[in-house]
């Protein structure tokens, strides 16, 4: 009597025979697997795959598919890296270069040709005696001069920093427009920061004060400190000088885009300095490293310009005129004076232009990480609206348009 099969169950009907696969398992070993192609979603087995996928078909398990932001003028509009800053600031120069490069040109030209006019009148001092003043009125034709020539280096001081504020919040409108591509001419520039020019002006001068009256409390105090102590309170001085330091850092970075804020959103002096304020809040530290980084890389860059003309300047000297006389070495002077100024204001326009843009650029990107300015700038690139105006001002909307972002409840604007 034959045994029945251990595999058999009355249930299932007949079992394949050993070594056979059941139906739908693995293929034998050795067997190249009869898979068809990849199932899409809505696609049968075996049938072929659908050429759009790749490209721009439908994703897999309904997952939303990833698309870059668009970038239409000089930076991508969504929150910025480092990278994208310093290229923005490189490409709003190239795109507007009359209107930066001009600008700057003309302000650094002014405290040149100053800056210039008061070096030319040191060279005229003459020297203090030997022996000493024999009369007061020899130490007041001495002492004159150098009393005049301090005070016209320290008013030279104070427009330089009036004069860059100012020129900072103007500059802002080109790198807000370049974002949406959106070229400014110069007196297009100017025109649209017409109105801010005097809100610009009280923000210079207040931060002005405001560094004078830093200086001076500094000041007094550690004289006070020395007078009270000796050299001793060299020890407290120190570190008062240090900490002066950095607290004058952080509070020149925490009003860094101040500027920018009054010219672009049309704010006051004292609620432009609230805004910086706040904007700068939790990115302290970063926007501390790109203006490092930003000024290093200028600084360096007008070295390696200056030093060989400087170098230079001594050579001609000693090879064209050996031997020559005071009037002959006065006159080679001033003409090398006025070489390395010129050449020094070309420089400078360059780096305040580059400078300006990327502190412009570190107020969109804050503004796109707080604000949502990014959306805004989106708006503004479908709708088209506003196309002579500034990007992010918010009174220069169009009548009856809705506000964004859209309230709770009201839903998305239709324009």
């Amino acid at each position: 009597m034959s045994q029945p099969d251990p595999g058999y169950r009355p249930d299932q009907g007949p079992q394949p025979p050993w070594g056979a696969p059941p139906p739908g398992a693995q293929p034998q070993w050795g067997a190249q697997p009869q898979w068809g192609a990849p199932q899409y979603p809505g696609q049968a087995w075996g049938a072929p795959a659908d050429p759009r996928w790749p490209a721009g078909g439908p994703p897999p398990y309904g997952q939303p598919r990833y698309v870059a932001p668009p970038k239409p003028g000089i930076v991508p509009l969504r929150p910025l890296f480092f990278g994208e800053i310093m290229d923005g600031a490189f490409q709003t120069i190239r795109r507007n270069a009359k209107t930066m490069f001009g600008s700057a040109l003309i302000v650094q030209a002014i405290i040149g040709v100053l800056s210039g006019v008061a070096t030319l009148g040191m060279l005229g001092m003459g020297q203090p005696p030997v022996g000493g003043f024999t009369s007061q009125a020899q130490a007041m034709n001495y002492l004159g001069p150098v009393l005049g020539f301090t005070a016209g280096i320290m008013g030279i001081s104070l427009l330089t920093m009036v004069l860059t504020s100012i020129l900072q919040g103007v500059m802002a409108i080109p790198v807000a427009r370049s974002a949406l591509n959106r070229p400014t001419g110069f007196k297009q520039m100017w025109s649209l920061a017409r109105s801010r020019i005097w809100p610009l002006v009280g923000l210079a001068f207040l931060l002005l004060a405001g560094s004078f009256l830093f200086v001076v409390a500094v000041s007094v105090l550690a004289v006070l400190i020395l007078s009270a102590t000796g050299p001793v309170g060299l020890l407290l001085v120190l570190p008062l000088g240090f900490g002066a330091l950095v607290v004058f850092i952080w509070i020149y970075i925490k009003v860094l885009v101040a500027p920018a804020a009054v010219t672009v959103e049309e704010l006051g002096v004292f609620a432009g300095l609230r805004r910086s304020w706040a904007l700068t809040t939790s990115s302290w530290w970063r926007i501390l490293g790109i203006t490092l980084l930003v000024a290093f890389m200028v600084g360096i860059i007008g070295s390696v310009i200056q030093i060989p003309l400087s170098l230079a300047s001594g050579g001609l000297t000693a090879v064209f005129s050996p031997h020559a006389s005071t009037q002959q070495v006065t006159t080679t002077t001033v003409v090398l004076l006025v070489v390395s100024q010129v050449v020094g204001v070309l420089i400078s326009a360059v780096g305040f232009a580059f400078q300006t843009s990327v502190a412009a650029l570190i107020y969109m990107d804050l503004r796109m990480r707080r604000d949502g300015l990014d959306v805004e700038l989106l708006r503004l690139l479908e709708t088209g609206e506003d196309p002579d105006g500034v990007p992010g001002r918010r009174g220069q909307r169009q009548a009856g348009a809705q506000p964004w972002p859209p309230t709770t409840g009201q839903g998305f604007p239709t324009g």
